[in-house]
């Protein structure tokens, strides 16, 4: 890796970073960017996942204000989130490389999907969380809290998007308590796959993996930091921008 690729990396973790804190698709930016500078697919993604665990702490630690009072639902649904981030992991490890090859593309054309309508998919919650005030967790949160872990162990982009849109239908909280929610689930994931990739993958990129992890913690303060004051938009479209560039360089290669 050159110096400008070691810093591109680096920028890529401080941009994903600030991403997973404010909405949660940081993968999207990460995990095309080591494809670019020569990464193969498996390897990319074990790499990325392990890295970004650090932006992640940062980003709950940031929004550890909006946790308070939520202790017994955070414990029941980051356990969801474990049980599925571990699940995840292991068929990542276990199925063939040419496997997650051969579906990373379609994973991140869904992600793109997810960044592009999460806007609509918020503002439909809101309007239904007025109509039809909700009262307390649902039994099938935990269920999709679950299988949204075994996506998030497999890939992970845009995981915080499916965490905030399945909380939105079902937890009679604001927005800002939801993603805080959010930050602790994708957290959970996230270090437990990195703890089985660490322990059973052939291969880790620690070179990326370090300079993924000090750019996403201090991407993970500014995006807590921030997500309440930046327009999303032109942050959102940037995001899918990067994700349609990884699947044309997936498909093509």
């Amino acid at each position: 890796m050159t110096v400008w690729e070691a810093l591109l990396v680096a920028a890529a973790g401080l941009a994903a970073g600030a991403v997973n804190a404010a909405v949660g698709s940081g993968t999207l930016i990460t995990f095309p960017v080591l494809l670019a500078v020569g990464y193969p697919p498996l390897l990319a993604n074990v790499s990325n996942n392990i890295g970004l665990v650090p932006g992640s702490i940062a980003g709950v630690f940031g929004y550890r204000r909006e946790l308070r009072g939520q202790r017994a639902r955070l414990l029941r649904l980051c356990t969801a989130s474990g049980v599925g981030g571990l699940a995840g992991a292991g068929l990542l490890l276990l199925l063939p490389a040419q496997t997650f090859a051969a579906v990373v593309p379609m994973l991140i054309g869904i992600a793109v999907v997810l960044v592009l309508v999460q806007p609509l998919v918020a503002r439909r919650l809101a309007a239904r969380r007025i109509e039809t005030p909700r009262t307390g967790d649902s039994p099938w949160l935990t269920a999709g809290v679950t299988a949204s872990g075994i996506y998030g162990g497999y890939f992970g982009a845009a995981q915080g998007v499916i965490l905030l849109g399945l909380m939105g239908v079902t937890l009679p909280e604001d927005l800002q308590r939801i993603n805080a929610l959010k930050n602790a689930m994708a957290l959970t994931v996230n270090l437990v796959a990195g703890v089985v990739f660490a322990l059973l993958a052939d291969q880790i990129a620690w070179t990326a993996v370090l300079l993924i992890a000090v750019g996403a913690t201090v991407g993970g303060r500014l995006g807590a930091a921030l997500s309440r004051r930046l327009p999303p938009t032109a942050f959102r479209l940037l995001i899918a921008a990067v994700g349609v560039a990884a699947m044309a360089h997936l498909v093509l290669q």
